[in-house]
């Protein structure tokens, strides 16, 4: 007799175990569900065994082969396009069921006597014949009720509770005659459950229930995982032991070493290849698989640990799955219900919570305790990329060791011999982070050009200068002052694209580092520091009316809050006749603080005021940023700044191109209608609006308030030092002041606020969004913004590039309309947030 083998499942609920691997290969006492029915068949004389796969067929074919190895003769039938479903894989394969056969489904446990079921099916002469079983719980299962002659006259596939009217249930397995076959459509899917058995008692064929004696276990879930392996270890069912019963309920592989300290309770298995360390605990029903380390006092309760996995020293682990490969480091805990999918690292003294899943290849830092399932990205580190680089804290994420690897990666994507420039701030922890990067980038075969300590805009100059294929630039990030900002350029001096961005991510996780030999490896040169300034003050001179700037007589103080590499400003503007006052031009090696940041504002208002300066100027972000102080002495930032300098230049420049992030202010829109000019927006972020202010014509100013100005004809990225340069230009040629300016800007009320919102939930919030309102009133720029077609009024719900956070921006000249429209929003997303998070909790 034939038996056709359904293997083809993928096993949603037993997922993350099946992220990587079809629902019968998963191992059951260290192995596949599948080898176990294979064992099963043979017992039963049935050695010639056809499996029917669709989920990871390779999987199957690749372990069982022809069979030879098992006893039996194994062919497949692989459905590559859809699922055709139980019954229609197997009329798939009519023509080789010319006789009476079995099917069995691939993802159960059990010990039935088949060939009672198959003398059963003979004695009355039955076209079909279901194998059923009693069960506490039929709800999850088909019910079927026969009457005493065995005869099915009802079934019910999986019935509600009050449904209920037997408790006996479908175990999927079935003895057929070829020709019942004949009532299903070729090339369609089909369920024996739902489609065929049905029909056959509808033509009144003889069909009939064989209620089996034994053990069986419909592996559907990952509690019914964990209790086949108990319930085995406990001999409740007869199966196949791969290992030695060494002592009773004790099985153990070859060359095992089980430390004379560590103590080991029946029943449990320990597979081959294995290390215990001393004083480890492994309590019964715990289940080893092979070239398992488990380190020194370790605490094993019950768990069920897959091949190659390393558990550390005085970890614990209670009544949870430890998939292929997986490392749980020291003072670790997993516990109970946890499922930790193939490949991961659990951090020391990291926690899995009770019932958690972690899907493969992710990583737990150390420390961390995670109460919710990880299953998109690979932690909460989840891209080397963010918004604008890489970041992380300084020494901590972003490490020496970190910094060699990603430089080596980067160098990898890179011809050998290739050139790039490296530059950085002024503060220690960014010349470490630095030289690591030179290291890497040198041991991958590629020649480093050291700008050493360099303002980020002269860093941008001079990478088209030098003639490389790109640049690192490593700073105290902007917004973090405990943390590290890594940028990289283009040849143009543009932070590189996402698609590089993914190469570089790509040999980094994978660790597709090239090596160079000792000849090959890069060299590095430092440019001349005074070679630099000049190449960067003379490009500085061609964008700007130096005559203008120097008549101009302006007094202006600058303020570089103690952390701006290359204060060259001063330098440049007294050449041009201006005076300028420098505060706060030390370097501190830690960042000041945001309260530090805005009383050293205050202060410099009161210097403008009492010195009758024509402005004053804080400068930050390594010279990208700054703020502007009018001569009374009130700041000028944010939306007003970027509205200003709209103002200023196309005041300067009328009928040209300015270049916005999406969130920015509709003043720039009424600025532009004034000067007939345009204006482009962009996604929030600094590559796509230097992206933009490059690629489109005629493009005189990018960017914003809060990341900075861009000037393209000077250099593709923000620059603090021309921007006030440009600004002292413009406001002696218009003859106007900085509050004059301020007076003649649009009236427009502009407020955020930012909500928490779980990573898995920012998808379906923005297509709820996308859903509740009409193509007219949207804009898909970055987010979803809510536009009024007739004025400026809109609203834009924008996620977080980096943080699970969702940003709400409302706009208009209406007070009153930003102040509801920005509870309105609120209220309807974070309303959205706890229903979406509410679900998930449930499932």
């Amino acid at each position: 007799m034939r038996a056709v083998l359904m293997a083809g499942g993928s096993g949603t609920r037993l997922r993350p175990l099946t992220c990587d691997l079809p629902k019968p290969m998963v191992p059951v006492l260290n192995r596949p569900i599948a080898e176990h029915i294979i064992n099963l068949l043979k017992r039963h004389q049935i050695t010639e065994v056809i499996a029917t796969l669709h989920y990871l067929p390779d999987a199957m074919r690749d372990y069982f082969q022809d069979g030879s190895e098992f006893g039996v003769e194994m062919t497949y039938s692989v459905e590559d396009e859809q699922p055709l479903g139980t019954a229609g894989c197997v009329k798939n394969i009519a023509e080789l069921l010319d006789n009476t056969f079995l099917v069995i489904s691939g993802d159960s446990i059990t010990d039935f006597d088949l060939q009672a079921a198959i003398a059963f099916h003979k004695e009355k002469r039955s076209k079909a014949t279901i194998v059923l079983t009693r069960v506490p719980n039929p709800i999850e299962f088909g019910v079927v009720i026969t009457d005493r002659e065995g005869r099915i006259r009802r079934f019910l596939e999986k019935p509600s509770t009050s449904e209920i009217f037997s408790d006996t249930v479908n175990t999927g397995t079935y003895i057929l005659e070829p020709e019942i076959l004949e009532y299903l459509p070729p090339n369609e899917e089909s369920d024996f459950s739902k489609d065929l058995f049905p029909l056959l008692l509808q033509k009144d064929e003889p069909i009939y229930g064989f209620i089996a004696e034994g053990y069986w276990c419909d592996v559907g879930h990952l509690d019914a995982y964990r209790d086949a392996h108990y319930d085995a270890l406990q001999r409740k069912v007869k199966l196949d032991f791969a290992y030695e019963e060494k002592s009773p309920g004790l099985w153990i592989g070859q060359n095992t070493y089980i430390d004379p300290t560590a103590k080991v309770e029946a029943p449990a298995i320990i597979g081959n290849n294995c290390r215990i360390g001393p004083g480890a605990n492994i309590e019964a029903g715990t289940v080893v698989g092979d070239n398992v380390t488990i380190g020194a006092g370790a605490d094993l309760k019950r768990p069920i640990i897959w091949n190659g996995a390393t558990i550390g020293d005085e970890a614990h682990l209670a009544a949870c799955v430890i998939a292929r490969g997986t490392r749980v480091d020291r003072r670790a805990q997993v516990l109970e219900g946890a499922v930790i999918g193939s490949l991961s690292t659990i951090g020391e003294e990291a926690q899995i919570s009770t019932g958690v899943r972690v899907w493969p290849s992710k990583r737990i830092e150390s420390g961390a305790i995670l109460n919710i399932n990880l299953i998109w990205g690979s932690t909460a580190q989840r891209n080397l990329f963010g918004q604008r680089g890489v970041s992380g804290l300084a020494n901590i994420d972003i490490t020496p060791e970190f910094a060699v690897k990603l430089g080596a990666a980067y160098g990898s994507t890179l011809k050998p011999g290739s050139q790039v420039v490296v530059s950085r701030d002024q503060r220690s922890v960014s010349r470490m982070v630095s030289r690591s990067i030179i290291a890497g980038l040198m041991s991958v075969g590629v020649h480093v050009q050291n700008l050493e300590a360099t303002a980020i805009p002269i860093a941008r100059t001079m990478t088209p200068k030098l003639g490389v294929v790109g640049g690192i630039h490593s700073r105290v990030h902007p917004d973090r002052p405990d943390s590290i900002l890594i940028e990289f350029f283009d040849s143009q001096g543009i932070n590189i694209s996402k698609a590089k961005e993914k190469k570089i991510e790509g040999a980094y996780f994978k660790e597709d580092l090239r090596r160079a030999s000792i000849q090959d490896i890069g060299n590095m040169s430092i440019p001349s520091q005074a070679q630099v300034l000049d190449t960067y003050r003379k490009t500085f001179e061609t964008q700007l009316n130096v005559e203008a700037i120097r008549h101009s007589g302006s007094k202006i103080v600058i303020d570089y809050v103690y952390g701006v590499s290359g204060a060259i400003l001063p330098e440049l503007l007294s050449k041009f006749g201006c005076d300028a006052v420098v505060l706060n031009a030390s370097l501190r090696q830690t960042a000041i603080s945001a309260e530090e940041r805005e009383a050293l504002l205050g202060q410099l208002g009161q210097v403008v005021e009492v010195l009758k300066a024509n402005l004053g100027v804080q400068v930050s972000a390594n010279g990208e940023q700054f703020i502007l102080v009018d001569e009374s002495g009130l700041a000028i930032r944010g939306e007003q700044l970027t509205a200003l300098m709209v103002n200023m230049i196309l005041t300067a420049y009328p009928r040209s191109t300015v270049v916005v992030p999406v969130h920015a202010s509709s003043a720039v829109e009424q600025i532009v209608r004034r000067h007939d000019g345009k204006v482009i927006r962009t996604k929030a972020n600094p590559t796509a609006l230097m992206e933009a202010s490059q690629d489109n014509p005629n493009v005189v100013l990018g960017g914003s308030g809060e990341m900075g100005f861009i000037f393209p004809h000077l250099h593709p990225g923000f620059d603090a030092m021309f921007s006030i340069a440009k600004l002292i230009e413009m406001l002696t040629i218009q003859e106007r002041s900085l509050a004059q300016v301020r007076t003649e800007l649009p009236r427009v009320y502009h407020k955020s606020y930012t909500l928490r919102c779980p990573w898995k939930v920012k998808g379906a919030l923005m297509r709820y969004l996308v859903e509740t309102h009409t193509t007219e009133e949207l804009q898909l720029i970055d987010g979803v913004k809510v536009i009024n077609p007739r004025n400026d009024n809109w609203v834009l719900i924008l996620p977080d590039a980096g943080e699970p956070l969702v940003h709400i921006f409302a706009n208009s000249d209406d007070r009153d309309w930003v102040d509801r429209a920005l509870k309105d929003y609120r209220g309807r997303v974070q309303e959205f947030i706890d229903r979406e998070q509410s679900e998930i909790a449930t499932v």
